[in-house]
């Protein structure tokens, strides 16, 4: 199709006991590598967070989660990577708090308009 580029794309999750497997998506990171496009958006549903495990330090967790768009646009060892290893390294299997769907694939017009599609998804 015409005008259409192809991207990858995870979504962000946030895991506060990994050994139970319980999750909320908090965001997305999309890389278009044709458009040389890389960012994610983040949102904090608090409410479903602290229903999974309260207390829980929304503080911390939104200082750690924005460490993810600032390694998109190319901050710090990780971001200087380039597009497509930071993106490669983000979306990586961790053993985290924090961990990333696995990657899924998509077409669009522009990458700024399916990621904020996505971020409309998360439920």
């Amino acid at each position: 199709m015409p005008g259409l580029h192809s991207y990858d794309y995870a979504f962000i999750r946030v895991v506060p006991y990994i050994d139970r497997g319980e999750f909320v998506n908090v965001g997305v990171i999309l890389f278009c590598r044709t458009l040389r496009y890389l960012d994610a958006q983040i949102w904090i549903d608090e409410a479903k967070v602290a229903a999974l495990a309260p207390p829980f330090d929304m503080e911390q967790l939104q200082t750690h989660l924005d460490f993810i768009p600032r390694i998109c646009a190319g901050d710090g060892p990780i971001g200087q990577l380039g597009q497509a290893e930071s993106f490669h390294w983000l979306v990586s299997p961790h053993n985290t708090v924090i961990q990333t769907s696995p990657v899924h694939s998509g077409l669009c017009k522009d990458p700024v308009v399916a990621l904020a599609h996505l971020m409309k998804t998360l439920g």
